[in-house]
């Protein structure tokens, strides 16, 4: 029993081992990119569609290579709260954001010091960036 034991214990410390190795000798995090796209339907990219009419080489590239997430909510169907719930985590009614857009001179519904996926990466040593739209 206490061999079995041993050996089952020994597996699992051989394929942990196995999975984390190539981050312990490179000492490197992974790269992260999020892709959030307005008006973009689930086959209109080739990774997630091969009959898909529109070519999309860079981006089933980065699905091959990468990791993709296929269960992805939104409590709502415009972009300002769709985009605060990713980067926060939270639900937008939490806000002043009850419903629709954020307004060209409403104040912003990120707060200086809530922790959202930006600054959660950039306090591991990551550089972030946000191209295109904002509206938060």
């Amino acid at each position: 029993m206490g061999n079995r034991l041993s050996f089952a214990l020994m597996q699992r410390v051989c394929l942990l081992l196995f999975f984390l190795f190539p981050f312990l000798v490179l000492g490197k995090s992974p790269n992260v990119i999020v892709i959030l796209a307005d008006d973009l339907g689930y086959g209109d990219l080739g990774c997630y569609n091969s009959d898909s009419k529109i070519p999309t080489p860079h981006c089933d590239r980065l699905a091959a290579e990468g990791m993709v997430f296929t269960d992805a909510h939104t409590p709502s169907s415009v972009c300002t709260p769709t985009r605060y719930g990713l980067l926060t985590g939270r639900y937008c009614w939490r806000t002043m954001l009850k419903k629709g857009v954020l307004g060209g001179y409403d104040p912003p519904l990120l707060e200086e010091n809530r922790l959202n996926l930006a600054s959660f990466l950039k306090g591991r040593g990551y550089t972030t960036a946000c191209v295109g739209k904002w509206h938060l």
